[in-house]
């Protein structure tokens, strides 16, 4: 059972990384398995009440790691976190299967409130490169954070967020692709900001309009 974990571990690697070449290396060198592998165990001895050991095997991960999970967490399965510098998850957080997490990424809380205070990702969702994640929220079902964003609020499922504060720029009902094209994501504040820019444009163009109307006027009544 331990070894059928750690192959399908391994496994999602290959799917989502096409870096990756053989198992003996995955084993051996991505940071991301390693803090899966740590968490398990510290998870197993956090719900057995032995906090102390567990928290220390979750810091000394994160030296070897960069990657901070705290051993409260609830993580399903085949969660993929690529490079995973930075990735923090608190101790409330709940992570669904199959789930891709990118480096940079924060599933925290935003005070000191007590019981659940930290996000739920739902099966299938994406949280691409520097995205905070903060709060007893929800983010649906195989919905996508785009890199950067800050989060506050429930995401739907199907949606794609991006932006601070977070905005969902698209949800249509059906499932997205996980491979989000980070160059390409949608923007709304450069968005508005260009269409204020095209207002100011048109502006421009009336007020011309108008002094030539007036001046026109005034060299008519000049003659």
């Amino acid at each position: 059972m331990v070894f059928r974990k750690m192959k399908e571990d391994m496994d999602v690697v290959f799917e989502q990384d096409p870096a990756a070449r053989t198992y003996f290396e995955v084993m051996l060198t991505y940071s991301g398995v390693h803090a899966i592998w740590a968490h398990r165990i510290a998870h197993w001895l956090y719900n057995k009440n032995l906090k102390f050991l567990a928290r220390f095997i979750s810091q000394f991960s994160r030296f070897i790691t960069g990657i901070e999970i705290h051993p409260g967490a609830k993580i399903g399965r085949r969660l993929f976190i690529d490079h995973g510098m930075g990735v923090v998850i608190g101790e409330t957080c709940e992570i669904g299967d199959n789930v891709t997490i990118f480096q940079g990424v924060t599933l925290g809380g935003t005070g000191k409130e007590q019981g659940k205070r930290h996000p739920t990702i739902e099966d299938n969702a994406m949280v691409s490169t520097g995205a905070k994640v903060l709060g007893a929220i929800t983010i649906g079902e195989n919905s996508k954070i785009g890199g950067g964003s800050v989060v506050l609020k429930n995401v739907p499922a199907n949606a794609t967020v991006v932006g601070v504060p977070g905005q969902v720029v698209v949800q249509d009902g059906i499932r997205l692709n996980r491979d989000l094209d980070h160059q390409n994501i949608p923007d709304p504040v450069a968005e508005k900001c260009k269409s204020l820019q095209e207002q100011i444009e048109e502006l421009k163009a009336e007020m011309e309009h108008l002094k030539k109307g007036r001046m026109n006027n005034h060299d008519d009544s000049n003659i």
